[in-house]
């Protein structure tokens, strides 16, 4: 698709539909948040019954609100990814002149009003742009699984997904300038620094049986530390949920003796790479448990943002859009 195409809605008739994990916005979603997540048979799998899966994960859930609230509250009692993906869909509506429709995959509340946007959007295309900028049959391929199961074939029919662009070079160069900005206002030479790359972590066994996000992210991180030659750049896998294995390396053994892998650099730099915007992975888990951790061993951590509404970001964003590499919805799905 040419940039022309994306000129205005007349001339184009598209609609942009911005997909983001979603994030609880008040402590009393996170209860409803986790739950969705939880019970999401893409992001959590077992041999039991769906029926006893969906009571069990939502017990989990329940408690799990309960002892993570005061986390929350730590980052100011939400999470910021609502309104950081509402901003950016805004920034797209006012520079490309299109209908931009938000749907938050674990935000429960508000899938009935983006459902019913997306049924009543009088467009004949719909680009599906996920803020996951690895693909991941538990990110991505879930909500194409929920549309698949809450939409009409027709509607599914108009989408055209940009499946990833883990090494896209708007999205590689963003994050780059990211990085050298808060390298800058840190005052940090790159020959001193560690660059920590942090990214979700996912079971051992999806990747076994094919999910491509581990290898996307390792794209991903080559290609970004390229552009900092001097300094040392590791990637680890953080968040690990339940006693199953997980992509490995996990970020929080590592923090626990960076001797190992510090190579006499005193200053370690977190980069949240498969994160495009910040939340309590990485305003909670990074800052609170990770740079102490770090600190305590004797050197010094500091925390880069996200890209979150950075202007190379949003430029990027677009650009994404602008490329026009787009697959169906039925093959992001996993097979069951």
């Amino acid at each position: 698709m040419s940039r022309d195409r994306l000129k205005t809605n007349s001339e184009a008739n598209i609609a942009i539909l911005l997909v983001n994990f979603g994030g609880p916005r008040s402590l009393g979603e996170i209860g409803s948040f986790l739950t969705s997540l939880l019970t999401d048979i893409d992001v959590i799998r077992t041999s039991f019954p769906r029926f006893f899966e969906k009571w069990f994960f939502k017990q989990v859930a329940l408690r799990r609100a309960k002892k993570i609230a005061k986390d929350y509250e730590l980052i100011g009692g939400k999470s910021p990814i609502f309104e950081d993906t509402e901003a950016l869909a805004q920034e797209m509506r006012s520079r490309l002149n299109l209908p931009v429709i938000t749907f938050h995959r674990y935000l429960t509340a508000t899938h009935a009003d983006s459902l019913q946007q997306i049924k009543e959007c009088p467009s004949e295309k719909f680009i599906v742009f996920p803020l996951y900028p690895q693909f991941s049959y538990a990110t991505t391929g879930s909500t194409a699984r929920f549309f698949q199961e809450n939409l009409e074939s027709s509607t599914l029919a108009k989408m055209h997904w940009i499946k990833s662009y883990p090494v896209h070079e708007r999205y590689v160069a963003s994050l780059r300038r990211c990085i050298s900005e808060f390298l800058q206002k840190e005052k940090l030479a790159e020959k001193d620094v560690v660059l920590f790359f942090s990214a979700h972590g996912l079971p051992q066994e999806f990747v076994d049986e094919g999910d491509p996000y581990e290898r996307e992210c390792h794209r991903s991180f080559d290609a970004i530390r390229k552009k900092f030659p001097e300094a040392h750049s590791l990637l680890a896998f953080q968040s690990k949920f339940g006693r199953g294995e997980w992509l490995r390396p996990y970020t929080s053994e590592l923090c626990d003796d960076p001797q190992k892998w510090c190579h006499g650099k005193r200053n370690v730099v977190f980069v949240p790479l498969s994160f495009t915007s910040d939340h309590i992975e990485t305003l909670f888990e990074i800052q609170y448990q990770y740079l102490p951790a770090i600190r305590a061993q004797g050197l010094e951590a500091f925390r880069c943002p996200a890209l979150n509404l950075n202007e190379d970001w949003i430029e990027a964003a677009i650009e994404i859009l602008k490329d026009g590499h787009y697959v169906a919805n039925a093959s992001l799905l996993r097979n069951s």
